[in-house]
């Protein structure tokens, strides 16, 4: 379908994707065309746009700034112009083919990612998930598109932005088995001064809600650095005396490495858990089932429901 102004709408689709694969070898296969006609259609979408849209680095290529602008854009007009052209069908999850990046902490993907693409082999055998891990720096993922879902503690989003809390929880701490802080009263003495402290941070913070309530208490703790990521940090405090944090919902991991987690013996502040998107997405059926997989997977680890 044209425009009378001789502008390939299709080429919408074919920008859609190369976004979301960042590769002509990729897009090429997920539209069922050769290489060389990928090729040839990115070209036509440069010459439309004005714009390279995907810029060799490397070995990969890379989308340039005007195409982060109008990503997010782009797979809203192509969502509602299916929508529009092919109604109903979106509701046969069975139909659908399409690929969902989750914005999370790498403990969500390591201990439910193989629930979630089980249920999704099972019910949407077309849709992709692909997991990005928390970035150290904020960026509206959700409002250019880089990320459907953004899943966990939910600290900074646009304010068109939805947010569904599912429940909230209080960290637990996390050592090897053995460790001489299990034996006996737990107490906030014992608890700051026992052995050093491992922060997860992304963003590489050494303090925390944790050094402030020891504060309230004249109590300083010994932190000897920070990881980037809760799993990182679990195969950390297995190997050494350091008094790690995880979430309740990254028990099973630490059950795994025959960890053992416990309650913290400070009034720290609850963190709500839950997910948000952007709505764009609200009547959108696909979306909508993944955020149900979603909500069910984290009530089920949580105790929430």
């Amino acid at each position: 379908m044209t425009q009378s102004t001789g502008l390939d709408l299709n080429l919408l689709v074919a920008l859609d994707v190369l976004l979301e694969e960042q590769s002509v070898q990729g897009a090429a296969h997920r539209l069922h065309l050769s290489e060389p006609a990928m090729s040839r259609t990115l070209g036509r979408i440069r010459k439309a746009l004005g714009d390279p849209i995907l810029v060799r680095a490397g070995r990969q290529m890379v989308p340039t700034p005007h195409a982060l602008a109008v990503r997010a854009e782009v797979g809203a007009v192509v969502e509602r112009a299916r929508a529009l052209f092919a109604p109903g069908r979106d509701a046969d999850l069975r139909t659908v083919r399409r690929t969902f990046t989750i914005l999370a902490h790498d403990s969500m993907a390591a201990t439910h990612g193989a629930a979630l693409f089980a249920r999704a082999a099972r019910e949407a055998p077309g849709i992709r998930l692909r997991f990005l891990s928390e970035s150290h720096v904020d960026a509206p993922f959700l409002r250019q598109g880089t990320a459907d879902l953004e899943v966990g503690v939910i600290d900074a989003t646009a304010p068109e932005v939805h947010v569904e809390t599912v429940y909230e929880e209080r960290m637990l701490g996390v050592v090897r088995a053995g460790h001489p802080l299990l034996g006996g009263e737990l107490t906030p003495e014992r608890f700051a001064g026992g052995a050093g402290h491992l922060i997860v941070s992304r963003r590489g913070k050494q303090h925390g809600p944790i050094d402030e309530a020891l504060a309230e208490l004249g109590l300083k703790r010994q932190v000897v650095g920070s990881v980037g990521t809760y799993p990182a940090s679990l195969f950390v405090v297995r190997e050494t005396d350091l008094i790690g944090l995880i979430s309740h919902w990254g028990r099973p991991l630490a059950a795994i490495l025959g960890l053992v987690t416990f309650e913290i013996p400070l009034p720290l502040p609850a963190v709500a858990v839950g997910f948000a998107w952007h709505p764009r997405h609200d009547a959108d059926p696909a979306h909508a089932w993944l955020r149900d997989c979603v909500r069910e997977l984290i009530v089920r680890s949580s105790g929430a429901g």
